[in-house]
């Protein structure tokens, strides 16, 4: 790891710790030349992933945009960065589960709203909404009612 400060490329780790859910290790270095101390964050890349869209397009997986789509549903939502990135982590732990080497986008986003369900109640039905092509206000409905756990009963009419 190179020096910040004098771009010496020999550093010495002082102390590792790893986060609450175990995905990243923050590691505290020294330099070796000039002594400054920074920290450093490890964190696990997924690699070699292809993402197939519903038209059959293959691209490879892009952690920052999903990282750009979980952010535009959470907008003016209360969150912590910490929060967020273990967010981001057990979605890629989930998607490392179901893989081998190609997710469809339908498993992509069912991963990533069954985690925003926990998550947050409004960015859940925000991503729902984009993600499901929610066609009318009736589908919208339906999506919060599961969402809160209520059936709609039909209404009686006044005679």
């Amino acid at each position: 790891m190179y020096c910040p400060v004098c771009n010496h490329k020999d550093s010495k780790v002082i102390d590792s710790r790893m986060s609450t859910d175990g995905a990243s290790v923050r590691r505290r270095r020294e330099c070796e030349k000039c002594g400054f101390r920074f920290s450093t964050l490890e964190e696990l890349e997924l690699l070699d992933l292809t993402v197939v869209k519903r038209d059959g397009r293959r691209e490879t997986y892009s952690r920052e945009k999903m990282i750009r789509g979980l952010e535009r549903a959470l907008q003016k939502r209360p969150y912590t960065d910490q929060a967020f990135q273990s967010l981001v982590h057990r979605i890629e732990r989930n998607i490392q589960k179901k893989t081998h080497g190609q997710i469809t986008t339908a498993e992509l986003g069912d991963i990533v709203m069954n985690q925003l369900k926990s998550f947050d109640k409004v960015a859940y039905i925000r991503f729902a909404s984009v993600y499901r092509s929610f066609e009318d206000v009736k589908t919208f409905e339906r999506e919060l009612n599961k969402l809160i756990g209520t059936k709609k009963t039909p209404s009686k009419k006044k005679r």
